[in-house]
């Protein structure tokens, strides 16, 4: 019997891509195969010469269809079999193989917010609800919205054999997080583009919308970013290149900026557990700093850090690529 592919890509729309997908049927038997789109209509070519082509790059169970459908997360290459311009994976495969030996591992804090009728989930109309301080991994339909999307995420994430480690509502009402990780740099990236497409497909289901605006709402409320946790199998070992590694990310801390999502000014403020976007820093167990040390890693001497400057729109491949190009680098020239 013939089965269903969901085939997703990530469009070339700015300043921050969107998921795209659609459904082809495979005959039995057969892997999916190379497929096309029209890029005129995602910013990805002009009508002119309106071809695209999707190449199958990570395969899972699709856990909403069930049966032997799969989802099939693609990039994007040109007609001659490039990578396109839009497809920032390639970039990210290429610095992990530079630097595969050093064993990069990422883990990602997905913060994102939900929407229903045009404002944030469990927002009054035409007002604003309490402040926020009570909303931090609340309990109580008072404090809490959404939890039955974020429930159906986080199971179909296991399903379709995602590396999903954990699911908390954060400080703004109506905003959560899930975890992807720890994994290699592409991984990563692959695990995380999935996880959103599944979000916003089950999301779907209850007519609720979920975004990763970085600033969902002007004024004394929390931002949505992606904090990233970075390792290599030296820091994973003892503390000095802990701190090569925050020294190497402040040498390069605007260009880092320049690639963590757009309207990362407008989160980070200094403010809101952020370090000012024109400044950088790192301390240990410090969320007003640019990359905090865990208390862990200072007491043990070894383990990991935390940048907590990208945004919840950032993209995984360009994070993971900049972060593991600086600090893979930097390590090999000690």
């Amino acid at each position: 019997m013939p089965y269903r592919a969901e085939y997703i890509w990530i469009d070339g729309q700015k300043p921050t891509a969107k998921l795209r997908s659609k459904t082809k049927v495979i005959p039995t038997g057969e892997e999916p195969p190379l497929w096309g789109f029209d890029g005129s209509s995602t910013e990805q070519a002009p009508g002119v010469e309106s071809d695209c082509v999707l190449r199958p790059v990570f395969i899972r169970p699709d856990p909403i269809r069930g049966g032997d459908d799969v989802l099939v997360l693609c990039e994007v290459l040109t007609v001659d079999m490039e990578p396109h311009p839009s497809n920032h994976r390639a970039a990210c495969v290429a610095a992990y193989e530079r630097y595969e030996d050093q064993e990069p591992w990422l883990g990602l804090e997905q913060e994102y917010t939900f929407y229903k009728d045009g404002r944030p989930h469990g927002w009054p109309i035409g007002g604003y609800p309490a402040p926020q301080g009570g909303y931090y991994c609340g309990v109580g339909a008072d404090e809490i919205w959404g939890r039955d999307v974020v429930e159906d995420h986080t199971v179909a994430c296991i399903e379709a054999g995602l590396m999903i480690s954990g699911t908390n509502a954060e400080v703004m009402i109506g905003q959560w997080e899930f975890q992807i990780g720890p994994l290699d740099p592409v991984t990563v990236g692959d695990h995380l583009w999935m996880a959103r497409w599944l979000l916003y497909r089950i999301a779907e289901n209850y007519d609720i919308s979920a975004h990763l605006n970085p600033k969902p709402v002007e004024g004394d409320w929390n931002g949505a970013g992606m904090h990233t946790n970075f390792s290599t199998a030296a820091m994973r070992e003892s503390y000095e290149p802990i701190i090569a590694a925050c020294e190497a990310l402040g040498e390069k801390a605007q260009e880092h900026i320049k690639g963590y999502g757009a309207g990362i000014e407008r989160r980070l403020t200094g403010l809101h557990e952020t370090a000012p976007w024109t400044e950088y820093s790192y301390g240990v167990s410090n969320r007003g700093a640019s990359v905090r040390i865990p208390w862990q890693t200072a007491r043990e001497q070894k383990g990991y850090i935390e940048d907590r400057r990208p945004n919840a729109n950032a993209d995984p491949y360009i994070v993971a690529t900049l972060m593991t190009e600086t600090i893979c680098s930097a390590l090999e020239n000690r």
